[in-house]
């Protein structure tokens, strides 16, 4: 990531809404936001298989238990506005093939998969490509409910919308195991 240029962008875009870039409360914020937006969009650096080998290392467990991980906190940025998409809850399910990842995993494998210019429904299909290649399962679900700042804050600003996905994989392409996923998430 070019945190130069984001500097220099920023401080021409603090001058295009009128501001000027040199006044007292200004004078850092094009580092800042450099360093900002290095953090927010650590993910674009790695692609899906990357992240999952970087967070693929199973142990065996001959189980047939699905496996969740329920309210994990994330945010991404809308690749249409950049708008802030937050309060995102994203729950996470699968069923081992043999081996399990460490609970840990799943979320920072949400987090990577957030930290990109992204659509939710997107982050749902790469969150679901992740932990099927880090697992070696092809039975994957990911629930998604986040509100958007491209709603709430500007346009039609409808404050209280949230938007809610659902990606399914292999088995949790049945409705009984949604319904038995959703249970567990709830």
């Amino acid at each position: 990531m070019d945190t130069k240029k984001i500097e220099s962008l920023v401080y021409q875009l603090l001058e295009a809404i009128g501001e000027d870039p040199n006044r007292e409360g200004l004078l850092e914020t094009p580092k800042r936001v450099a360093h900002m937006m290095h953090e927010m969009y650590a993910g674009i650096q790695y692609s899906n298989a990357d992240i999952a080998k970087m967070h693929g290392k199973t142990f065996p467990v001959d189980t047939n238990q699905m496996v969740v991980v329920k309210d994990i906190t994330c945010f991404s940025n809308c690749e249409h506005h950049m708008a802030l998409m937050y309060n995102m809850n994203i729950s996470i399910g699968y069923m081992p093939k043999g081996g399990v990842i460490g609970l840990s995993k799943i979320p920072r494998i949400a987090e990577l998969c957030c930290k990109r210019l992204q659509l939710q429904e997107k982050i749902g299909e790469d969150i679901a490509e992740v932990i099927s290649l880090a697992t070696g399962s092809d039975d994957v679900i990911v629930h998604i409910t986040a509100c958007h700042s491209c709603m709430s804050a500007r346009g039609v600003k409808s404050t209280d919308s949230k938007t809610t996905t659902l990606t399914t994989k292999g088995i949790f392409n049945e409705d009984a195991m949604i319904q038995r996923f959703m249970m567990l998430k709830a």
